[in-house]
C-alpha cells in the first residue's frame, strides 16, 4: 500500500515551472513499472521462502546458462560494475550459492561456479518467475507484446547510440 501512495505521489509531481508532465513521459512510466517488477518479485521470492533477490537471481540465470563464467563476463552479462559484483558474489559465497575458484593461468581472474544448493535455489525460482510473467502479461495480446518489446529496443538502442558518442 505504501508503494501505491509512492507512486501516486510521483506521478502527480511536477517541476517549478510546472513543465513536466510524468503521465505522459514514457521514462516514468518505465521507472514506476520497473519499481513494480521489482516489488513482486522480492514479495513472492520471500512468499515462496526463497532468501534470494533479484539481483541474485539474475547472477545465478547467468550461471545456470554458462556456469565458469570469470567475474568480468559477469560483470558485463548483468550490467553491473565490478566493484558491485564483487560485493553480490561476496553475498552469494556466503550463503553458500556460488563458488569462485581462481584461475590457474592468470590469478587475477576468479571464475565463478553454481553450487548444488545454487542450483536448486535456481530451479525453485522457475515457477515463481513463470507466475509474475503470466500476472504481467494479463490481458496483453502477442500483437501488443511484440510492439512492447520493439519501443523498448528502440530506447534500448537510443540510449546505446549516445553511450557510443561518449
Amino acid at each position: 500500500m505504501q508503494l501505491l501512495k509512492l507512486l501516486n505521489y510521483f506521478r502527480n509531481v511536477k517541476n517549478e515551472n510546472n513543465m513536466v508532465n510524468l503521465e505522459v513521459s514514457i521514462a516514468a512510466w518505465l521507472g514506476k513499472t520497473i519499481k513494480l517488477i521489482d516489488y513482486f518479485v522480492l514479495e513472492s521470492l520471500n512468499s515462496e521462502n526463497l532468501d534470494l533477490t533479484k539481483e541474485q537471481m539474475i547472477v545465478l540465470k547467468r550461471l545456470h546458462d554458462k556456469d565458469g563464467l570469470n567475474q568480468n563476463e559477469l560483470a558485463f552479462l548483468t550490467l553491473r560494475n565490478k566493484s558491485s559484483l564483487t560485493r553480490l558474489l561476496s553475498k552469494m559465497e556466503s550463503k553458500n550459492y556460488i563458488l569462485r575458484k581462481q584461475c590457474n593461468k592468470d590469478k587475477r581472474i576468479n571464475h565463478v561456479y553454481l553450487t548444488q544448493l545454487g542450483k536448486d535455489i535456481f530451479t525453485k525460482t522457475r515457477p515463481v518467475i513463470e507466475k509474475i510473467i503470466s500476472t504481467m502479461e494479463n490481458g496483453i495480446c502477442e500483437n501488443e507484446k511484440k510492439q512492447m518489446i520493439d519501443t523498448l529496443k528502440k530506447i534500448q538502442s537510443n540510449f546505446n547510440n549516445k553511450i557510443e558518442s561518449i
